[in-house]
């Protein structure tokens, strides 16, 4: 833990419809970013990730709705609140100024017939209107120079721009503000490797040195062991495991955290055969009965599919700041 909460998720429900039609797809998370702190998430495509994000930032496209929970915002200096009660006008100056979201296609994101000058310049204008035109054009060129592109792209088009610059104008536009919390959903997903290494070792110096706390999404859980404090593992829309980055790469005690790390190559040591993950992520419109991996488990067993295991607490004596939601380990599993 790097410092206080700065966001504290309670119980976020997350359904697609109404009614007995619903799908649930995110289901009684909770979460914990504090101050300076990287928290990466990570899991399968469909497991609830992105939903997550955009629901504790009220940007779920309909049908989503949020069906219960908390999230609440702790303000430097202030008193915390609820970003899930904030009206329409309270939302609108919380959305960039205090947490802000770094989307996974940068081209999708940036207008294509809109200069990268403008569309900096607008995100500062919508905040700050009283700012001077030439104030606005400063920082929107300090933010290019922050994020490693010259300020001389600013009359660029997005079509004008690699992949990569894209993707760094995306990150300067979510700083901005200076915000508290930086949301980055699968930001280097298609991007090669070396441009996925410059940009996330930028993202590390930025937050050393602007102070943000990052929530980290992707489903490469070796790009998050490199960089992140702690890891919060997803499957079928809940948390199944919760770790300290370090501990969780040694000792990943869920089997489908176990399966994730065994998906992807050592760098370093004697080389191994990979062990995908068998089968496919659950129906969310028919869950499977008891924990929602055991079709897939490798090591399920007798109360598998009849009882939900449910998350325990991370600051629990015995945890040793890390929970589990996996009948292989009953002790950290609370009961009733």
């Amino acid at each position: 833990m790097t410092g206080q909460p700065v966001l504290e998720i309670r119980n976020l429900d997350v359904d697609y419809g109404l009614g007995d039609q619903a799908v649930h797809a995110v289901r009684e998370v909770n979460l914990t970013l504090h101050r300076g702190e990287v928290l990466g998430l990570a899991g399968e495509s469909g497991s609830g990730k992105s939903t997550l994000a955009y629901g504790l930032t009220r940007l779920l496209p309909p049908p989503g709705v949020i069906s219960g929970g908390e999230v609440i915002y702790h303000p430097p200096g202030g008193e915390p609140y609820d970003v899930l009660g904030l009206s329409d006008r309270e939302l609108r100056a919380f959305r960039w100024a205090e947490t802000a979201i770094v989307f996974q296609g940068a081209m999708n994101s940036l207008n294509p017939v809109h200069k990268i000058s403008t569309q900096l310049t607008d995100v500062i204008k919508a905040h700050q209107p009283n700012l001077s035109a030439a104030a606005r054009t400063a920082r929107a060129r300090e933010m290019l120079r922050l994020v490693g592109i010259s300020p001389d792209r600013m009359e660029s088009y997005p079509h004008q721009l690699s992949g990569g610059m894209r993707q760094r104008v995306m990150i300067g536009m979510a700083l901005a503000l200076e915000p508290q919390v930086v949301i980055m959903d699968e930001p280097t997903t298609a991007l090669d490797v070396v441009m996925q290494r410059q940009i996330l070792g930028q993202l590390i110096e930025l937050r050393e040195r602007l102070g943000f706390s990052v929530i980290f999404i992707t489903h490469d859980l070796s790009l998050l062991v490199e960089f992140s404090d702690r890891i919060a593992i997803m499957y079928g829309g809940r948390i199944v495991e919760e770790a300290p980055a370090e501990t969780l790469y040694r000792d990943p005690m869920h089997p489908y955290s176990q399966g994730l790390l065994g998906s992807f190559p050592a760098l370093r040591g004697p080389r191994r055969e990979l062990a995908g993950i068998p089968g496919s992520p659950p129906d969310l419109r028919a869950m499977p009965t008891g924990c929602s991996f055991h079709p897939r488990c490798p090591k399920a067993f007798e109360p598998c599919p009849a009882r939900l295991p449910i998350l325990g607490q991370p600051d629990a004596p015995t945890g040793g700041g890390r929970t589990v939601a996996c009948w292989l380990h009953p002790a950290r599993v609370p009961v009733g």
